[in-house]
């Protein structure tokens, strides 16, 4: 019997956030976690570099965090329900970073949304890269 994610895995964009992908994220994830203390986002804001340092991330999840780049996060472990903290911690709703990850305008997101979701043929945008 095939692994029972193997049919996940070909839809395009598709990660698993399974136990592999807790364990290269879990530093990822904690940093994006810190930010649920208010003192915590004045640190990060007020110094980025600084406050990554306190978290042992690979220098590839750096960069995705320093570039807001939520697709390689993903990629690279992080949880999306972590990382909405940083996108919180920017001003940002789910929404828009939904927008931001499919390379939709907020408002064109909002609407495919109320319409039902994504068509099936409709291009995936950045997620397939």
């Amino acid at each position: 019997m095939t692994n029972y994610y193997d049919a996940f895995k070909k839809i395009p964009g598709t990660v698993i956030f399974d136990a592999t992908q807790s364990r290269i994220g879990y530093h990822l994830n904690m940093f994006a976690m810190s930010l649920m203390k208010d003192a915590h986002r004045q640190s990060f804001k007020s110094d980025e570099t600084t406050y990554l340092k306190q978290f042992p991330m690979t220098p590839e999840q750096h960069q995705a965090v320093r570039d807001r780049d939520y697709n390689k996060m993903i990629a690279l472990g992080g949880n999306i329900y972590f990382l909405a903290k940083i996108g919180a911690t920017d001003g940002h709703s789910f929404q828009k970073l939904a927008s931001l990850m499919t390379g939709m305008p907020e408002e064109s997101y909002r609407q495919m949304m109320i319409a039902g979701g994504r068509n099936p043929s409709m291009p995936v945008g950045p997620l397939e890269k």
